[in-house]
């Protein structure tokens, strides 16, 4: 998840405050930031495989988490930086398909669509992230937008 979403599509209500440790995770996952996505953000939990950080990487946009979004970039693909807009607000997360990242595997992509309200109006990001491992963690290479 990398780029801006195509022009929104309807109106929509403006988006949530940030989330406190308590609050449900932004990921989607039944469990509060803090024991989800939140753990990951801190540095005191690493993402099992290419899901679990597609998932903390969305938090990370819902939260304005700009460290963690570098640290889990990979180094040949990363950013100098990332400037959030402050229209555009990151709501939900639908994981539609996933291959590799596995145990054994070295590569791995999920297939996502990215909910927001930019600028007053629903929008979403459709994509197929890439992920590898680099010094056995797993980070974003790089997405390929779908629709």
């Amino acid at each position: 998840m990398s780029r801006r979403p195509p022009r929104p599509q309807q109106p929509a209500e403006a988006a949530a405050a940030p989330v406190s440790d308590g609050d449900p995770c932004p990921c989607g996952l039944p469990a509060s930031y803090a024991a989800c996505c939140g753990a990951l953000h801190r540095g005191t939990a690493r993402a099992a495989d290419p899901e679990q950080l597609m998932r903390s990487r969305f938090s990370a946009f819902a939260v304005r988490n700009d460290a963690y979004l570098l640290r889990s970039w990979h180094s040949t693909t990363r950013p100098p930086r990332i400037e959030f807009d402050p229209e555009l607000r990151w709501e939900r997360l639908e994981i539609l398909a996933t291959t590799g990242g596995g145990v054994f595997h070295t590569e791995g992509t999920v297939e996502f669509r990215a909910y927001c309200v930019d600028r007053g109006r629903a929008g979403h990001l459709h994509e197929r992230s890439r992920f590898v491992r680099e010094d056995g963690a797993w980070v974003y290479r790089d997405g390929e937008a779908t629709g």
